[in-house]
């Protein structure tokens, strides 16, 4: 996986592995709000509320889809 993308999506797919035990394609098949809610209890502060419709727009910029 080539670019800042693919090196975030390899990392998040490892730690996924490790801390939800997702399997490669059940981490493919999940959607945004699926790794947050796992993810969920693992936080402690309110970054765990989601992103922000700034910087949801910040990153579909930074990689967009097309």
């Amino acid at each position: 996986m080539d670019g800042p993308f693919g090196a975030a999506a390899l990392a998040l797919a490892g730690m996924m592995a490790r801390v939800a035990g997702w399997r490669p394609e059940e981490f493919w098949a999940a959607t945004p709000a699926d790794v947050a809610a796992a993810l969920a209890g693992w936080r402690e502060d309110d970054a765990a509320a989601g992103v922000d419709r700034a910087a949801l727009a910040a990153m579909m910029e930074a990689c967009p889809d097309g």
